[in-house]
This record gives C-alpha cells, structure tokens and sequence, in this order.
C-alpha cells in the first residue's frame, strides 16, 4: 500500500512497504522530514516531474567498514600516491558532478535541482557529507552521502578517471568512525568490495 503525505511529519510503518520498497508519495524535502526518514529506514528516490517517492526497501544493501575488500590492484594504486583526498571541502561540486555524470544504461539522473537545494541544505547543517578525489589539482571522483548516529547513507558517487569513486569509499570505511554504509542501490563492484544484502530489521539495529 502506497501512502499520500501532506504537511504533516509523519511516515508510515516501513513494513507496509511494496514489494519494490516504495512506501509514501508527496510530502516534502524538508531537512526535517528528510532526517526523519532516513531515522527511519527511508530515502527519497524519483524523477524530474513526478511527485517525491519514498522507499524503505525490504532488503537492503549495505558495507561493514570493517568488511571492505581492497584487491591487489587497488592497494597498488592507493600506495602509489597519486590522489589526494578531501573531506567536506567542495560538497557542491561534487554533488553537481554526481548529478551531470553519465551512466551506464542511466539516461537521467534522479538528482535534479530539487534533490540539490534539499542535500546542500543538509551539508549547511552538519549532515551531508562529500569526500573529494583529486589528480594533479583537478576534482576527478568522489561520493557524498548522510551521516545519522554511525550509519553512513550513502547518496551517490562519481569517477571521471578509473578507480576515483572506490578510492573516495574506501576513504570513508577507513578514516570515518561508522558502523554502516547504506550502499541503497546494488552494484556488482560494490559487491565485489564486500557489499551485501541484509534485512530492513537488521539495519535498522545500527541506528
């Protein structure tokens, strides 16, 4: 069953979910509803035009920081060097490149300016958070995501050179003090990192 929200801040039990995960339509971006629902095992994911959906999936796909594989090749490039590393220094940029870079099989991006102006509000406050990957001066990779207790939420993650996007994660298991990154969509080379699946009630545990 599918719920209408209005002004109020309120969400329904995520167990009425769908099948798909999709729980709620309307409602807003506010930095408080956004808090709530993400307190609550519920992020905020639809298109230009369409009314806010929220979803609260039944399986969810998640990191242990203490978990994460690094492959040979990717311990060579980290050795080498030659990027440098960032925390919260440039979250608009790397939110726009997020947002403008493109995809494999991804024609739009589901981070449009509404999604934007809500998330750079979330950074103003002290909850969204970017990590920034440079070569040779020049912002190349990186992620941003939201930080509630020790779960880190990811949002999304861009790499214009190869490896960018897994170095600015692999940054995050190392040096931020979480329990938790909610990876929210499957990836096979975030599988491949250690990601996996695991029960909405077992998430919700790290909150």
């Amino acid at each position: 069953m599918v719920f209408q929200l209005d002004n109020r801040l309120w969400f329904p039990k995520t167990s009425l979910a769908d099948d798909d995960g999709l729980l709620a339509v309307c409602g807003d971006l506010s930095t408080e509803r956004l808090l709530l629902a993400y307190k609550n095992g519920i992020f905020p994911w639809y298109n230009q035009g369409e009314a806010i959906r929220w979803y609260s999936p039944h399986q969810r796909f998640v990191l242990l920081p203490n978990e994460i594989k690094i492959s040979k090749s990717m311990q060579q490039v980290l050795r080498s060097l030659k990027f440098n590393l960032t925390y919260n220094t440039e979250f608009k940029k790397v939110i726009t490149l997020c947002a403008n870079t493109k995809r494999n099989q991804q024609n739009d991006t589901w981070i449009i300016p509404d999604m934007q102006a809500a998330y750079l509000n979330l950074h103003a406050q002290g909850y969204a958070h970017s990590v920034e990957v440079w070569y040779n001066g020049v912002l190349v990779g990186g992620l941003y995501g939201v930080i509630i207790g020790k779960v880190f939420i990811g949002e999304s993650m861009f790499s214009l050179v190869n490896n960018a996007s897994k170095i600015a994660l692999i940054w995050v298991c190392k040096n931020l003090t979480i329990n938790l990154i909610d990876c929210q969509m499957h990836t096979k080379h975030l599988e491949t990192m250690g990601a996996k699946m695991i029960s909405r009630d077992e998430y919700m545990r790290y909150f």
